[in-house]
């Protein structure tokens, strides 16, 4: 990755605020780039492989595929 490039962020929970308050606070920081979220593990691990982030920021406690499960 190169200094001009973005870090890539998705963001998986299953609360929509808590969702929207992470992109919020994200927005922020120059460096990352906020590239999807999703509302659960099984969404989460979709859009993991379709979209390559660099970082997610995934909750660890969710019902049917948590974060660690995922």
């Amino acid at each position: 990755m190169s200094a001009d490039e973005l870090i890539k962020v998705l963001i998986v929970d299953d609360i929509a605020e808590t969702r929207e308050n992470i992109r919020k606070l994200l927005q922020f920081e120059a460096d990352f780039e906020v590239v999807g979220a999703a509302r659960n593990g099984q969404e989460g691990i979709e859009l993991a492989k379709e979209l390559q982030p660099d970082v997610i920021l995934m909750d660890i406690n969710m019902p049917d595929i948590d974060g660690i499960t995922a």
